[in-house]
């Protein structure tokens, strides 16, 4: 087993790739896994250090090599300008807390379609009406986070079993 990189510690991309090596050793060392993935080890290298953004497609080779989907995420929410303005960030999380998360967005968004309704009822929106609107905003991005989740979470351990 290879040592900590100190400098890539906190770096996402390291962080899977050390993870994945209890599945597959030869991903604790850079060089191995930069072989398996078809990707040069110094551009490997300054990907984990931060120095280099990775291209999506690297991302995605790296999140089906490492079994880590989250890194999908983490790239869209972290990397790309129009990710970090449109998509929500999401984890991997356990699904006992998964569910719950679930439980509460739903519980959050009862009343949006009433609310919809009332507001476009008039044709216009009117300043007065502009609270209830971004509330019922918080309420659908909350779902749209914790759905985001549970992709993350089927693709991680249910995988080719959806087909």
């Amino acid at each position: 087993m290879a040592g900590i990189a100190t400098k890539a510690a906190d770096n996402a991309l390291y962080n899977a790739r050390i993870k994945a090596q209890t599945g597959n050793d030869r991903l604790g060392s850079r060089e191995n896994a930069a072989e398996i993935m078809g990707i040069d080890r110094t551009r490997l290298a300054r990907m984990e250090l931060g120095m280099l953004v990775p291209y999506p497609e690297e991302i995605i080779i790296m999140a089906e090599t490492y079994n880590a989907p989250e890194l999908m995420n983490h790239f869209c929410t972290c990397e790309c300008p129009i990710g970090k303005r449109m998509i929500p960030r999401a984890e991997l999380i356990q699904l006992d807390r998964l569910t719950i998360k679930i439980l509460n967005a739903v519980d959050g968004v009862q009343g949006v379609g009433a609310t919809m309704r009332r507001i476009a009822g008039t044709g216009k929106v009117t300043t007065d009406k502009l609270p209830e609107l971004k509330d019922a905003m918080e309420a659908l991005r909350k779902v749209s986070e914790v759905a985001t989740e549970m992709q993350i979470w089927m693709e991680k351990y249910v995988k080719g079993n959806l087909k």
